[in-house]
C-alpha cells in the first residue's frame, strides 16, 4: 500500500494527512491526472489515491474534482469541496484518526486550491507564507520529487514559520518572487483579450515562463476567464491547456472541468486543464474558446 497523489500543494497536504492517519512509513508515488486517465501510472492493488481520478486497483480514493464524480460510491470519500485535503481531513476526523492539529493548514489549502484569494494576496503572495510556499511546488518532469517529499515531512512536523525558514524553501521562495516580477511582462506581451476571455499563448517561446497563475486576473480585470496555452516539452508534440474563471469577476457560467473532460482533461467548475496532441490542437482550442465566449453552462 502506498499513497498516490498529485504534486501540487493540495496533493502534498493530502500526503501529510494520510501519513498521519494511516501509517507514517508509507511510500508516496507522485502522479499527474493524465497519467491515471491514460493508464500509464503504476497503480498497485491497495494504493490510497488522493487528488487524482479514480483507479480500479485503489484501496481508498479521495477527491473533490467535479470531472471525477463517480457513478457509484467508492471506498474512501468524494465531495465537491475546496480541496481534496479537506475531504480527507473530514473523513479521518470522523473516524477519530485526526484531531484539530491541522486546522490552519487545511484552511489555507482550501483557500489556495479553490483560488479564494483577494487582490492583495494575488499581487503580494510574498506577504502570505502558505500562498508563497504553494508557488514553490512545480513539476518539471518530476525533477522535484525529493523536494515534495521533504515538504510533506516538514508540514507534518512544523509550523509554517519554520517551514519557510528552511534554507531550500527560502531559496525557492526567493526565486518565485523574482519569477513573479518578470511574469507580468510575459503576460502582457503574449496575451490577447477576446470577448472577455484572456488568451495567453506561450507556444512561440522556447522556455515557458513560470509565475503567479492568478496575476492575469489583475492585469486584465475586465475578463471573466483565462486560457493559457503552451507546449508540454521542447519536442512540441503536445499542447497543455489551462482554463480558469476569473477569481475577481464571477461572470463565467461554463463548467470548466466538464468542458475539458471532453478533451481528455478535467478539473473543477472554475478551473481545469487538458493535454492535446499538437497536431489538430488548434481546432480543439478554438472549440474551447468558442464555448467560453458563448458563456453557456
Amino acid at each position: 500500500m502506498r499513497i498516490v497523489t498529485r504534486p501540487d500543494f493540495d496533493g502534498i497536504v493530502c500526503a501529510v494527512l494520510l501519513l498521519e492517519a494511516e501509517a507514517p512509513d508509507l511510500d508516496i508515488y507522485w502522479a499527474e491526472p493524465n497519467q491515471i486517465q491514460a493508464g500509464i501510472a503504476d497503480i498497485q492493488p491497495g494504493d490510497i489515491i488522493a487528488n487524482l481520478p479514480p483507479h480500479p486497483d485503489a484501496g481508498l480514493w479521495f477527491d473533490h474534482h467535479v470531472s471525477n464524480t463517480p457513478e457509484k460510491p467508492l471506498p474512501g470519500a468524494f465531495h465537491i469541496a475546496p480541496s481534496a485535503a479537506g475531504v480527507i481531513y473530514e473523513y479521518y476526523k470522523s473516524k477519530g484518526k485526526l484531531d484539530n492539529r491541522y486546522d490552519e493548514l487545511i484552511l489555507n489549502t482550501d483557500m489556495i486550491d479553490s483560488a479564494d484569494l483577494n487582490r492583495d494576496q494575488v499581487k503580494r503572495p510574498e506577504d502570505y507564507p502558505y500562498i508563497l510556499l504553494s508557488m514553490t511546488i512545480k513539476n518539471k518532469d518530476f525533477e522535484d520529487i525529493a523536494y515534495w517529499n521533504r515538504l510533506v515531512e516538514m508540514l507534518r512536523r512544523y509550523r509554517i514559520e519554520k517551514v519557510m525558514a528552511d534554507p531550500e524553501v527560502a531559496e525557492r521562495a526567493e526565486a518565485v518572487i523574482r519569477e513573479n516580477q518578470a511574469f507580468g511582462q510575459y503576460l502582457l506581451d503574449h496575451t490577447t483579450v477576446k470577448q472577455r476571455i484572456s488568451i495567453t499563448d506561450f507556444r512561440s517561446l522556447d522556455k515557458v515562463p513560470s509565475g503567479n497563475r492568478f496575476l492575469t486576473y489583475s492585469l486584465f480585470p475586465d475578463t471573466m476567464a483565462s486560457v493559457k496555452i503552451r507546449y508540454a516539452s521542447k519536442e512540441k508534440k503536445q499542447v497543455l491547456i489551462s482554463v480558469g474563471h476569473s477569481i475577481f469577476t464571477p461572470d463565467c457560467k461554463v463548467n470548466v472541468g466538464r468542458m475539458l473532460a471532453k478533451y481528455g482533461g478535467g478539473g473543477h467548475r472554475g478551473a481545469g486543464g487538458c493535454t492535446l496532441d499538437a497536431e489538430g490542437a488548434q481546432e480543439k482550442i478554438d472549440e474551447i474558446l468558442q464555448t467560453l465566449m458563448d458563456n453557456s453552462a
